[in-house]
């Protein structure tokens, strides 16, 4: 699924409303540009490097001494290496979405439940104005499915604190969290190494 492809909208003057709220949330935004401001990043696409992108600017917060906040959604995303290394750090909270959602639960009341629990941990940290930067790892699948409704998710990333960085991973970006972020990264997959035969390695994938 493309960058610009989102699922059909069920009620268009719901969907109508929710942009032009976006839309002028953004357009006050650009009239401070000149101020320093939180800036909200949003990684997508089909391709390899989106959350080694978000730890990358994981890694860029710590180094200046900021505060960082991290929602893993998508279980088995992130292997223990990187896990086991930002947990260390004392500047780093990180959570993990309890039983996390995988391919093969088969399960969608199980998966809304256990949104739901990983939404609310993400939620206590967009209103937290202590931390400088939070991540939102493969948040886009639980909008897609319908696991988390997306009016709430979007109202709060629009109310976080002023100063706050975000940035929101995942395929299949809405047109809602398009309309609403910053910086939009498409990543593309041109060719992956799995399809060679070559499985995971350690070091470079986990």
């Amino acid at each position: 699924m493309g960058v610009y492809m989102s699922k059909t909208i069920k009620d268009p003057e719901q969907h109508k409303k929710r942009m032009q709220a976006i839309k002028s949330h953004v357009d006050k935004r650009i009239a401070k540009a000149q101020e320093d401001k939180g800036t909200f990043v949003l990684l997508t696409g089909n391709g390899k490097g989106k959350s080694s992108s978000a730890l990358g600017m994981v890694a860029r917060a710590l180094g200046h001494g900021m505060k960082v906040g991290v929602v893993q959604f998508l279980k088995g995303e992130w292997n223990t290496g990187e896990i086991d290394f930002f947990k260390q750090q004392d500047r780093v909270l990180w959570e993990i979405m309890p039983a996390g959602f995988t391919w093969e639960t088969q399960n969608r009341e199980s998966d809304i439940v256990s949104s739901e629990q990983a939404w609310e941990k993400a939620a206590a940290m967009l209103i937290d104005s202590s931390i400088d930067l939070v991540v939102l790892d493969e948040l886009t699948y639980l909008l897609h499915y319908e696991y988390l409704p997306e009016d709430k998710v979007i109202q709060a990333l629009m109310n976080r604190p002023e100063n706050q960085h975000l940035v929101v991973t995942g395929r299949g970006a809405s047109d809602a969290l398009i309309e609403l972020a910053d910086t939009v990264s498409e990543i593309k997959e041109v060719k992956h190494a799995f399809k060679r035969g070559i499985k995971a390695q350690k070091g470079l994938e986990f």
